[in-house]
């Protein structure tokens, strides 16, 4: 069983049904074939303003790259 992707638009629009509509998590995971897992988990993403959102992941960003930074800094010194 594969795991579908959904575009960005479609799952912020799911989330809408939910924040702004005021569906229920179910009701709305029913009618759009995704689990209530997936669109809870959009809803804690989508539900913070975008700018909140890209701040986070330009963090995550640097931090995954200064870790993979001092990862390979520490391979090199001990070879």
């Amino acid at each position: 069983m594969s795991n579908p992707r959904y575009p960005e638009e479609f799952k912020i629009q799911a989330v809408n049904q939910v924040t702004e509509k005021k569906l229920p998590v179910a009701e709305v995971a029913a009618r759009l074939g995704v689990s209530t897992h997936s669109l809870s988990a959009w809803i804690k993403r989508y539900s913070k303003p975008q700018e909140e959102r890209q701040q986070e992941m330009i963090s995550t960003l640097s931090y995954v790259v200064c870790e993979r930074n001092s990862s390979a800094s520490l391979k090199s010194e001990t070879y």
